[in-house]
């Protein structure tokens, strides 16, 4: 029976989670060069339009209708046939049609991620012809695998309850794979390379934040204790990474960066997207706590001693925060919190979610991986990944667009 109160709720959710790819765009946007920053803020952009066409079309039913071995859905909801107003599969109180609207905008925003890692070097042609594939080759599987009927790390025990793996690891090792193929941008050791407005980092931090409340709370998928369990969760943890990451910078460096502390506040969020409805609140502070020192290592440290150009750091906060994330998940979850998670997490004493969790990482990478390889090697059938050395120069901006974020300027980049 359709529940109004958590239709409403469900609306606002959405639409508080379409929110968010705007704010990626002015949060990558504000990390990169004066010259790049409308390409890479039309990364994001044009995901809101072609992953919504895609979802109506096909991506839907690939990922919530049927079931093939566990792995995909079938064709059976292609262009929504049969998604109504009536209750569906995945919900006793929603239209079948605003669950689908619901999960569109998370296949928006986590293709959207991955640009993050290729930023000021991919031909915007070559990037929409990945997108596509990537969507079809990653995302629904992996959308169906963890939340559709059947889905095969579901059935092992393995829980995500907003997008752990479906999201930040898929997107954040596609865009590490997808960087390394493309190679370092030009100068990328001997030139400092500095975020070119900052005010814009914050304001897309915080358009994140506020959307992660629908991303997190919304998928309770019901206006319930559930769903109010998750908003503190979400708000406990990615305050707990702003500050440490405030804390780090000021060891560090002797002061706290406004940089570094959206960044904080944002790993904070990735981390605690699987288990924001299984962990306590407590954990959901130490779940914060630790993601900023994790992912401070893996951009300071990790990213220099293999050499890899992750350009805005997707991988290094959402592949690897995604993955602390996945495994806290698999230490502090609890049943009594949410029955979705079959057993308890590895700190009550039961080992089994926490395997569970393990295995549901290393697909999630593997498929991840082979996933970009294949959609990369299509893409360079078409056209080149790159852009040449002199379009990198000038900039993305005019060379991919024709257009410029600040015609009047005319100092050096």
């Amino acid at each position: 029976m359709i529940d109004t109160g958590n239709v409403a709720f469900i609306l606002i959710s959405a639409a508080f989670v379409f929110l968010m790819t705007p704010g990626l765009a002015f949060f990558y946007g504000g990390l990169s060069r004066r010259k790049n920053v409308l390409n890479t803020m039309m990364s994001s952009v044009f995901i809101i339009g072609l992953a919504s066409i895609m979802w109506v079309i096909i991506g839907y039913s690939l990922s919530f209708s049927g079931n093939v071995g566990g792995i995909i859905g079938t064709f059976e909801s292609v262009f929504l046939n049969g998604v109504g107003w009536e209750p569906g599969g995945y919900s006793d109180s929603l239209p079948a049609l605003l669950f689908a609207a619901f999960q569109m905008m998370f296949a928006i925003i986590t293709p959207a991620l991955i640009t993050g890692a290729v930023a000021g070097r991919m031909k915007f042609k070559a990037l929409f012809l990945f997108i596509i594939l990537w969507s079809v080759v990653v995302y629904y599987p992996m959308a169906h695998m963890v939340w559709g009927s059947g889905g095969f790390l579901a059935e092992i025990g393995s829980v995500d309850f907003a997008g752990g793996n479906v999201v930040h690891i898929s997107s954040g090792i596609s865009g590490l794979v997808l960087a390394i193929l493309l190679g370092k941008r030009s100068g990328y050791e001997q030139v400092s390379v500095r975020p070119h407005n900052v005010p814009f980092v914050v304001l897309g931090a915080f358009l994140l934040w506020f959307g992660w409340f629908g991303f997190n709370a919304g998928s309770a998928l019901a206006a319930d204790g559930l769903a109010v369990h998750a908003l503190m969760t979400t708000n406990t943890s990615a305050a707990a990474g702003l500050i440490s990451w405030m804390l780090i910078d000021t060891v560090k460096t002797g002061k706290p960066t406004v940089i570094g502390a959206c960044t904080g506040g944002v790993v904070g969020l990735v981390a605690i997207t699987p288990g924001a409805g299984f962990v306590p609140i407590w954990a959901s502070l130490i779940i914060g706590l630790l993601v900023s020192p994790i992912c401070y290592f893996s951009v300071s440290v990790l990213k220099k001693k293999f050499g890899y150009d992750d350009a805005l750091d997707a991988f290094g906060c959402h592949g690897i925060g995604g993955i602390w994330g996945g495994i806290a998940t698999g230490l502090f979850a609890r049943s009594d919190i949410n029955s979705v998670a079959q057993w308890d997490g590895l700190v009550y004493g039961d080992f089994r979610l926490f395997r569970a969790q393990l295995i549901g990482i290393v697909i999630t990478i593997v498929v991840s991986v082979a996933g970009t390889l294949i959609c990369a090697g299509i893409v360079r059938i078409f056209t080149k990944l790159r852009v040449t050395e002199h379009d990198e120069k000038v900039g993305l901006d005019m060379t991919e667009h024709g257009e410029s974020a600040y015609p009047s300027f005319n100092g050096l980049d």
